[in-house]
């Protein structure tokens, strides 16, 4: 009986081994049927999932001009808090634009660790669940849930390195829906991806849209070559995971949200009369015309419109 157990465990274990090595490249039908314990659906909606943006108090209202004036909206009152659980001090705005909200944070005291790296801020329905489905489906906590002015946060980290803050509001908001939802572009290794994957949809409740193995190089600013490319939605919204060797040149990277557009060339014409810069010029994919900018205060976007949905 022992050995039988034995040899059954081995056959498992090869099995699985074989398995996952054949998948390492793509995220297969396969590997999105694996067994993943159930979590709480905490998400909320794309518009309240904010891209965070860090800049200097010098360069506050001019980036937050700039923001309103390429792509329209409101925002919020402006104040002074402590958005940390240890003490800091920071400017911040609420940017609602029609195609992405925008969290601005202005630090008059040095940005205690490890603020300023994480990406998006989700919205989500229970605190307390949100961190039990983090952890259950791979995810890190690096800040535990603290208290905030208007409720509660904390700062979660995806396999392969991904930073993302959910926050919880005692007074639920209200926003209106999007007309064009940003997408969090996120640049991840080859070694890392699945895991990434499978983590984020076992959390977002979300579900592959594409997972595409020879993607045009020239999105990574990589012409001559291709690169794998999955796009990904949830109640959380767009993201697009980009797999890469990590040899990209610059801006790519940098950017952490794209934001799209019904017309990108009046879009451009606005974002460069706000005082944005080009740092890669329009080109066209069969998918979508794009451009990289970057915002007065250091801001970096993608922008595009979709050609072919």
């Amino acid at each position: 009986m022992r050995l039988k157990k034995i040899l059954a465990g081995t056959s498992v274990a090869i099995f699985l081994t074989i398995g996952f090595a054949c998948e390492s490249r793509y995220f297969s039908s396969f590997a999105q049927s694996l067994p993943i314990a159930k979590t709480a659906d905490v998400a909320v909606g794309p518009q309240y999932d904010t891209t965070h943006v860090y800049v200097a108090p010098q360069d506050f209202d001019r980036f937050v001009a700039s923001l309103i004036a390429t792509f329209g909206g409101t925002t919020a009152k402006q104040g002074v808090f402590t958005v940390t659980p240890t003490p800091s001090s920071t400017m911040s705005q609420l940017v609602m634009t029609p195609v992405g909200t925008v969290s601005v944070f202005g630090f008059k005291t040095p940005v205690p660790y490890p603020f300023g790296l994480e990406r998006t801020g989700y919205l989500v329905t229970d605190m307390d669940e949100a961190i039990r489905a983090a952890k259950t489906t791979g995810a890190d906590v690096l800040v535990a849930a603290f208290n905030d002015p208007i409720g509660q946060d904390a700062i979660i980290q995806w396999p392969g390195g991904v930073n993302t803050q959910l926050y919880w509001h005692t007074t639920a908001p209200s926003y209106a829906p999007l007309q064009g939802i940003p997408e969090n572009r996120v640049y991840v290794s080859l070694d890392r991806a699945d895991a990434f994957v499978s983590s984020f949809l076992a959390f977002s409740h979300g579900s592959v849209v594409s997972d595409e193995p020879r993607a045009p190089g020239v999105e990574i600013g990589r012409p001559a070559e291709t690169y794998r490319r999955l796009r990904i939605k949830s109640k959380f919204g767009k993201l697009t995971a980009l797999v890469t060797d990590g040899r990209l040149p610059y801006p790519y990277g940098r950017e952490t949200t794209g934001y799209e557009v019904t017309n990108l060339t009046d879009t451009l014409t606005k974002a460069k009369a706000s005082g944005v810069d080009v740092l890669v010029p329009p080109y066209k994919t069969d998918e979508r015309e794009a451009v990289v900018v970057q915002f007065p205060g250091g801001y970096i976007a993608e922008i595009h419109s979709v050609t072919k949905r």
